[in-house]
């Protein structure tokens, strides 16, 4: 249950880039399995709610990875690669172990000091 609970805290702005990283590629599965729906059932409406939850959560995604991109101090480097992160199915997921693995999330990451990519 802590590990729950560690989730949905959202005091920080590299647990709150998490949450949405993680929301964002959830959303992502919901409207791949919808467009299978679609696609291959016939089953036109299938996409319309994920098609249009995944689209608020990708929006709500770029302004985090925005603000989070100010607060934290990243590179140009390093904000275009999490925006481009959202493109791809479950590229944010990538993008997020990428960046605490790296020292890009702060308290997230094993090396709180941030190691800069060559721009």
């Amino acid at each position: 249950m802590e590990a729950m609970s560690q989730f949905f805290d959202l005091t920080t702005p590299a647990k709150r880039f998490r949450f949405v990283a993680v929301l964002e590629a959830v959303t992502w599965l919901a409207l791949l399995i919808a467009m299978f729906f679609k696609w291959v059932l016939g089953h036109e409406e299938a996409v319309a709610i994920p098609g249009m939850v995944h689209g608020i959560v990708f929006v709500v995604f770029v302004l985090v990875s925005l603000i989070t991109a100010v607060q934290l101090r990243w590179s140009l480097t390093v904000t275009a690669l999490a925006l481009v992160s959202s493109i791809p199915p479950f590229g944010t997921l990538v993008f997020e172990w990428w960046a605490q693995r790296n020292g890009h999330l702060a308290e997230l990451s094993a090396d709180p000091a941030p190691q800069r990519v060559a721009a």
